[in-house]
């Protein structure tokens, strides 16, 4: 009876060992940081309102800028980061020479949920879906135009990705990145606020970094 007893109970503790070592593992190690090169490639679509953001060809221009992630892995597979950079100066052209018109800044932080795929050695790809908040400043800076527009003060949407990191030990490793998300503004008169129309920017981000975990 003892030793059916004593079976058992190894039984019990060998099925319990992968969810052990599993949790060891994101205990171990549950920080990641990456810090990348991205570039945003804005699709800069026009519509509604008055029609004078399609007339006069509105557009946000394309740039690189510096970005810093930071993940919590709740197991090796299941993580949320945070991507974060500083406000960045966006470049707004108008007219058919895309001549700039002014500048607005841009901080868009996002959170996403993200499944790692860990059965592939050194490489480590996943998927993200979560949601952008965007924060416009300086939105009346436009002198080409007297400063007589403005834009709104946030932009909410959503945000997919896909990368892969590929580790060059347990801690070291490059990063290749892509994210897309959905942001867009109206662009209205500071004066009585008349809506001129929508700037759908809808940013493609491609991106390239080192990461270091934890």
């Amino acid at each position: 009876m003892r030793i059916k007893t004593l079976v058992a109970a190894m039984a019990a503790v060998a099925s319990l060992a992968p969810i052990a070592a599993q949790a060891q593992a994101a205990a171990e190690n549950p920080w990641m940081i990456r810090v990348r090169a991205v570039d945003l490639l804005f699709q800069n679509g026009q519509s509604g309102g008055n029609g004078a953001v399609q007339a006069l060809n509105v557009k946000a221009q394309n740039q690189w800028i510096p970005e810093v992630d930071v993940s919590y892995f709740f197991t090796k597979n299941i993580a949320a980061e945070l991507v974060l950079t500083y406000p960045q100066q966006v470049n707004i052209t108008a007219g058919s020479g895309n001549t700039n018109v002014g500048k607005i800044t841009a901080l868009p932080p996002s959170l996403l949920a993200q499944y790692h795929f860990t059965d592939l050695g050194a490489f480590k790809p996943y998927v993200g879906l979560g949601v952008n908040y965007t924060i416009f400043g300086n939105r009346q800076n436009f002198p080409a135009l007297g400063n007589s527009v403005t834009v709104n003060q946030s932009s909410i949407g959503v945000v997919g990705q896909i990368g892969m990191d590929y580790m060059f030990d347990k801690n070291w490793g490059m990063n290749v990145d892509l994210k897309y998300a959905t942001m867009s503004t109206e662009v209205k008169t500071v004066s009585g606020g008349t809506n001129l129309g929508t700037l759908t920017l809808n940013p493609w981000m491609p991106a390239v970094g080192v990461t270091y975990k934890f």
